[in-house]
């Protein structure tokens, strides 16, 4: 098969049943719509393609910058993309979460710049948020910015309108499945696969994925996460569930081993919550029905993400004092103060207050005295035991008070007699005029 441009290799991605013996229902034929194996690696070199490809040559023209607010597979299909045509790319995020991911962007000779956010996703309605206020100058017209603005852009959903979706229905011969099964992050591959799936048959059900609350999966969001995107719309899904990162890991694990899929943890949230909601209506099926799900990209980009949450695979001893273990109602139990009571608390008790967002956000505003300590370095520092002196009460902050709530379940758990977390985060805090300071 030969090609003029890489480019045109993108799409006609193969379509692979998953062995029955694997999956164990009897009356469903699962599949795989394999999106790793677009040139880039991932499900998101359709959409990059598509929301760049009407505007590199104005941008070459004017020498722009192509900019994305991205920290993942969009962000290096852009930079391969703007390579090409003799463009800079810029990845802008609040955070990059997964370390191979960045070491690859700059390989690529991508430029990254991290702005304090107030959450992992862009959030429009936040209009002092650092992230929501570069993506309004972006939008701008007149800039010097080739800007593809993913979380809107309707390009997005047309790359899997007019291509994912109907290569589906040609390799099913003609059909629809039954089911269609994605990850929601974007919201831009599930909803058009959903619109074109639904073209052929009104009927398709559309589950979509999200990731469990306080937890990460790469290209996932958490359900509060989804809202905050454009074009996210409730009503393109049937039902909508959470995918925790352990069951992201179990099922990629089943495809890399007994299907020969390198999945990376997307796609095996995907085969995992399959299964898992397929399971229950297989024994009531009397008649044949078939289910459709993604695998966005592989797993070599993730093995220092797996390798945190699993050290058992890597030979290593197992995790230790990981909020990951808790159990929702140990979450949903977690000692709590609301933002007057923790203002009187500071005020009288002199509680250590720990703030686990980034070093940019907390940079950009914070609890006066408080201490920064990332989310990431704070389960670091918990695997060795309490990095605080029982006699010292300690407030916990995040965001939104999700990561702060499973952290102080975990130090209740290990014995710390009086920790709280803050109840909203730092962003209840700022709502309700408490002072915040900035470095």
């Amino acid at each position: 098969m030969r090609y003029d441009s890489i480019t045109e290799a993108i799409g006609n991605t193969p379509l692979v049943r998953i062995d029955p013996a694997v999956h164990g229902l009897e009356h469903i034929d699962l599949y795989a719509k394999l999106e790793l194996f677009n040139p880039f690696g991932s499900v998101k070199d359709r959409a990059a393609w598509n929301m760049a490809r009407p505007h590199l040559a104005a941008a070459v023209e004017h020498g722009s910058t192509v900019v994305e607010l991205s920290s993942g597979n969009t962000a290096k299909a852009l930079a391969v993309l703007a390579g090409m045509h003799g463009l800079r790319f810029k990845s802008v995020t609040n955070r990059m979460r997964v370390p191979e991911i960045k070491d690859l962007l700059l390989l690529l000779g991508a430029e990254i710049e991290e702005l304090p956010g107030q959450s992992e996703c862009l959030d429009p309605a936040a209009t002092d948020d650092p992230l929501t206020l570069f993506h309004r100058t972006l939008s701008e017209p007149g800039g010097d910015y080739l800007h593809t603005d993913q979380y809107f852009n309707p390009h997005n959903v047309e790359a899997h309108l007019t291509g994912t979706g109907p290569e589906i229905v040609k390799d099913l011969d003609g059909r629809a499945p039954d089911w269609f099964v994605a990850g929601v992050g974007t919201a831009g591959s599930s909803t058009g696969i959903a619109r074109a799936l639904r073209e052929t048959d009104p009927a398709v059900r559309v589950l979509g994925l999200v990731a469990a609350k306080s937890d990460f999966i790469p290209g996932i969001r958490t359900i509060d996460e989804v809202h905050e995107v454009g074009l996210f719309d409730p009503g393109t899904y049937d039902a909508i569930e959470a995918v925790s990162a352990d069951e992201a890991i179990e099922g990629m694990l089943t495809l890399n081993r007994r299907c020969g899929i390198l999945a990376g943890p997307t796609g095996g949230a995907a085969y995992q919550g399959a299964v898992r909601r397929l399971g229950a209506l297989d024994a009531e099926l009397t008649e044949r029905q078939s289910a459709v799900f993604v695998v966005c990209d592989r797993v070599e980009s993730y093995i220092g993400y797996v390798r945190e949450r699993r050290p058992d695979l890597f030979g290593r001893p197992p995790r230790r004092n990981s909020p990951a273990d808790l159990s929702d109602a140990e979450v949903r139990a977690a000692p709590a103060i609301g933002v007057a009571d923790a203002q009187a608390w500071i005020a009288t008790g002199r509680p250590l207050v720990v703030d686990l967002r980034s070093t940019f956000a907390y940079a950009a505003l914070h609890i006066d005295g408080s201490v920064n300590i990332v989310d990431e370095v704070f389960e670091e520092l918990l695997r060795g035991g309490l990095p605080f002196s029982r006699s010292r009460p300690v407030l916990l902050a995040c965001p939104v008070g999700e990561k702060s709530a499973r952290y102080a379940a975990l130090l209740t758990r290990m014995g710390h007699p009086e920790v709280r977390s803050l109840t909203g985060g730092i962003v209840a805090w700022r709502d309700a005029g408490a002072p915040l300071v900035r470095d």
